[in-house]
């Protein structure tokens, strides 16, 4: 057991850094300090209190990245209730059947999300809450706590007549044994499960995090990961409020120009994001450069070799904000060709692994001991196993128990069981091997895993790894059809195709040279018989993985 308490942990932050900045929403640009946090939390705890709200009561919470959505979270877990975290990005149909799956009996909501819900479709709420400015929008017939919420700042002030201090802040007692979250999954399978994580699975990847000085006291963030994903809650959030950081909440869309822009306005000391973006820096920003006829020339020559490479380094540096430590890539299978070429500039970065199920760090290492196309080395607190008769270079199913692992899905003991067997090993769906220091290695996901001809594993994502790095693809996917062949589905880079003045009928010849190309860099059994042009980006998860299951009709 961690021991760390994970209610403690922000109590101890909130005294502890009371006149500290702690987050701000960069478009509104409002910043509260860790003591206005502990105000606004204290005035959530009142109206729990003066509403009847219990101690395991279920609060749902969805709308984008902002210092309340923070703020509602802390108050719940603080209050020894359980968080409810949805992503905005859900349809309407599942974010009432999730409210009602959890038996929440209250929502905190963006006023925009509350206009695509239908009231009567959670008939067991008993209040709905805007995070905009906290006032009730909707309360259950009989219940009186709109009235309630208009009281509340005098009986705030009647309760704390002297103003509220640092040593106001007192949270219950809660074990870490308890629940404290249930994170509702959207996983490239399509079933949205409701993973139960308690306070030590949350305080295990926070003090994780402090332990290895990933975040520390006055680090700066700038979070744009989806905060209700267990990636960017666990470190742009948890760890670096627990911790005493400033965190930076982007509040958009993150494209590589407002990124751009907010790295350096914001500087931030350490980056966690997803491959998606990286690789989007990569094409667009440095591959063209990699490309002409001169630079390939230069990168020949060695001693000019390195000095080109510093000062793409210092170029990518800048352009993250010069500040940081470390750049963490999570969430998704990097593009190998874009992290050889990080490493070979010498870039801080490291890659590591995870799941919601372990909310979420399973394995990671610090840059500088990072094992290139690894997802760094299994965590202190947590233990692997790999199915397979070589786990050191056959690949098999990953296999982790420990301090992180869930206690299970809520209300669905028939996935509990499929998913944790009865030694306690969670089983990850992902193939991989290990090395002899626990450095886990990554396939592919078990259920897009293709049979050969023979019997071969033919893992799709590393073919669709290298596909993209053709010219003119933005990005691919790759299935298998009734003869047991290979199609590719390509949806194209049409900024560069417009811009290169290609027309169709060129395109469609440049992709049969990229099939081509691709065929030489694969194995006999990986061979892809056609490349077909997609309309639109394929769907993706909040770690930006392709939604599989969608397009598996697509041949038939």
């Amino acid at each position: 057991m961690i021991k760390e308490n994970f209610v403690r942990l922000f109590e101890s932050s909130i005294k502890n850094n009371w006149e500290l900045p702690a987050l701000t929403d960069y478009i509104e640009k409002n910043t509260l300090t860790y003591g206005e946090v502990g105000e606004e939390v204290a005035k959530l705890h009142l109206l729990f209190d003066n509403i009847g709200i219990q101690q395991g009561d279920k609060i749902s919470l969805i709308g984008k990245n902002g210092v309340n959505w923070c703020i509602t979270y802390i108050a719940t877990v603080t209050y020894g209730a359980v968080i409810v975290p949805i992503l905005q990005d859900f349809a309407a149909s599942n974010v009432q059947h999730i409210v009602n799956h959890s038996d929440s009996v209250l929502l905190f909501t963006s006023d925009n999300i509350w206009e695509t819900l239908e009231e009567e479709k959670v008939p067991d709420l008993r209040a709905v809450f805007s995070i905009n400015d906290f006032r009730c929008l909707h309360q259950h017939d009989g219940e009186t706590i709109q009235k309630e919420t208009k009281l509340l700042p005098t009986n705030f002030k009647n309760k704390y007549p002297k103003g509220f201090a640092a040593a106001d802040v007192l949270y219950p007692t809660i074990p870490n044994s308890e629940l404290a979250c249930i994170s509702y999954t959207s996983g490239t399978t399509g079933f949205s499960k409701g993973v139960m994580l308690t306070g030590n699975n949350l305080a295990g990847n926070i003090v994780f995090g402090f332990e290895t000085h990933l975040i520390e006291r006055n680090d700066r963030q700038l979070a744009f990961l989806p905060l209700a994903h267990a990636y960017g809650c666990a470190f742009d959030f948890l760890t670096a409020f627990c911790a005493g950081a400033h965190t930076t909440f982007l509040g958009k869309i993150p494209s590589p120009k407002i990124l751009l822009k907010a790295f350096a306005e914001i500087q931030p000391t350490c980056i966690f994001t997803v491959p998606l973006i990286i690789e989007k820096m990569y094409r667009k920003q440095i591959q063209p450069m990699l490309n002409s006829r001169t630079m390939r020339w230069a990168l020949s020559v060695p001693l000019i070799d390195n000095t080109i490479l510093g000062t793409i380094r210092k170029k990518l540096n800048t352009a993250f904000g010069d500040e940081f430590k470390e750049v963490v890539i999570g969430g998704a299978a990097i593009n190998p060709e874009v992290e050889e070429f990080l490493r070979k500039i010498g870039f801080h970065f490291s890659v590591g692994y995870g799941m919601t199920e372990c909310g979420p760090l399973i394995s990671k290492s610090p840059h500088n001991e990072f094992v290139p196309f690894s997802v760094g080395k299994i965590l202190p607190t947590m233990q692997v196993k790999i199915m397979s008769d070589d786990p050191y270079t056959i690949a098999g199913e990953i296999l982790v128990k420990g301090e992180h692992v869930m206690i299970g899905y809520y209300k669905n003991e028939e996935a509990t069981a499929a998913a944790i067997d009865k030694d306690g090993w969670l089983h990850t769906g992902d193939m991989g091997t290990i090395d002899k220091n626990n450095n886990i290695f990554i396939r592919g996901r078990n259920k897009s895993m293709l049979l050969g001809p023979s019997g071969q594993n033919i893992y799709p994502e590393e073919i669709e790894a290298k596909l993209n790095n053709l010219p003119f693809i933005l990005e691919s996917l790759v299935l298998e059809n009734n003869e047991h062949q290979l199609v590719a589905f390509v949806y194209p880079d049409y900024d560069a195709v417009d811009e290169a003045k290609i027309n169709n009928e060129e395109l469609e010849i440049i992709m049969e040279a990229n099939r081509k190309e691709l065929n030489t860099m694969v194995a006999n059994y990986e061979q892809v018989i056609s490349i077909q042009l997609y309309p639109n980006e394929f769907e993706k998860t909040p770690k930006k993985s392709i939604k599989r299951f969608l397009y598996a009709n697509l041949l038939k």
